[in-house]
């Protein structure tokens, strides 16, 4: 899994024993084994970040270099882990998101399949999305389907990445969609300062709001409109990162401000949920997982919001390190077992898609 907060490639090396039962694919027992997130080097950290606004040649070049580049970080992993590509049943990967566009017909995430599959010796699956936005869909978030098939037992899954987005679980049928911007505005600031994060959320629980920045960015369009809905990483960068970047009011200042946006949003989109799908339950449990949920200031304001929304009866979960780092490389792994077994990965009812998909390109090595 490579998000978009571009700090380096997710690698998870996963069993899961799956079986069909009475038409409906079932995961029976999953394990993450090992796991490690693989540095991107500066020279493809800006390759990567110039992309979206690069030539069509330079573009047709990162995407094929990109897929050799995951092969050797890859192969680094078997290597460092002592595993062999016979002991591999596959790669599922998701690859490096340049456009996300599904209101114009479109997503693309970099990285070929076919150049993976041959720099590893493993059969490979991509391109996840696709199938979902050509029925129509969203093409994300993809999360509730590890939601569903992996973390039973909770109302609401929230992933804090670069994006945030969530998910409910309404009976059985899940919704999910885009929230707000979250890393990407964050790690942005704190690298103002020269730092890649802001450790445990300590520099902005040391600020204070700036009312305006606060005001405007919490004034998009986006966060009126009904869901399924989804945010590419160029709106993210246009309407929140840019507004951050641009104030002027101290770094802390604005790292504070941007953990109450997300809080703030996270708590509108929680009640937009109960209320449209009239759910009323005197508990409700949140697994939150995705790098956000080290930071423990950005924790707080989230529990203070949902408190002051009226849900102090919502109870956050954190989970293990391992799950809440790479559960969306998990997911990866269990979107791969689904493709090739044939079951649909993709929730029509998430998306907004006119049926289920089963979404993913499959290249041999």
């Amino acid at each position: 899994m490579s998000g978009s907060s571009l700090d380096g490639l997710d690698v998870a090396y996963c069993r899961l024993e799956t079986a069909w039962e009475e038409g409906a694919f079932l995961v029976k027992k999953w394990e993450l084994l090992l796991a490690d997130t693989l540095p991107f080097t500066p020279e493809w950290q800006e390759r990567l970040r110039r992309l979206p606004t690069a030539t069509a040649l330079e573009f047709c070049s990162g995407h094929a270099g990109f897929g050799h580049y995951l092969g050797e970080l890859v192969n680094c992993f078997l290597e460092e882990k002592k595993l062999s590509p016979a002991q591999i049943d596959l790669i599922a990967s998701h690859g490096h998101t340049i456009f996300h566009e599904p209101a114009q017909g479109f997503t693309t995430q970099i990285g070929d399949g076919a150049a993976l599959a041959a720099g590893t010796g493993c059969t490979v699956v991509s391109d996840f999305r696709s199938s979902d936005v050509a029925l129509g869909g969203q093409g994300a978030p993809l999360a509730p389907m590890a939601d569903k098939m992996l973390f039973p037992g909770y109302d609401f899954y929230l992933n804090l990445g670069g994006i945030a987005n969530i998910s409910c679980n309404t009976d059985g049928r899940y919704i999910a969609f885009d929230v707000c911007g979250a890393n990407q505005a964050l790690n942005a600031l704190a690298s103002l300062l020269g730092l890649p994060y802001d450790t445990d959320g300590q520099l902005a629980a040391s600020g204070q709001l700036d009312p305006l920045l606060f005001d405007a960015i919490n004034a998009r369009g986006f966060f009126a409109a009904p869901y399924p809905k989804s945010l590419s990483n160029q709106w993210v960068q246009q309407h929140l990162t840019q507004a951050c970047l641009q104030a002027t009011t101290p770094v802390n200042d604005r790292l504070h401000t941007v953990c109450q946006h997300v809080a703030h949003q996270l708590a509108k989109s929680v009640l937009q949920v109960l209320e449209k799908e009239r759910i009323a339950k005197e508990k409700y449990r949140l697994l939150a997982t995705g790098g956000g949920a080290f930071n423990g200031y950005l924790m707080r304001c989230i529990q203070q919001q949902l408190s002051a929304v009226g849900l102090p009866n919502l109870e956050v979960v954190v989970p293990s390190d391992d799950v809440v780092k790479f559960k969306e490389a998990l997911l990866m792994a269990l979107l791969g077992v689904m493709r090739v077994e044939g079951a649909p990965n993709c929730i029509s009812s998430v998306t907004g898609a006119s049926r289920d998909a089963v979404g993913g390109g499959v290249f041999s090595p």
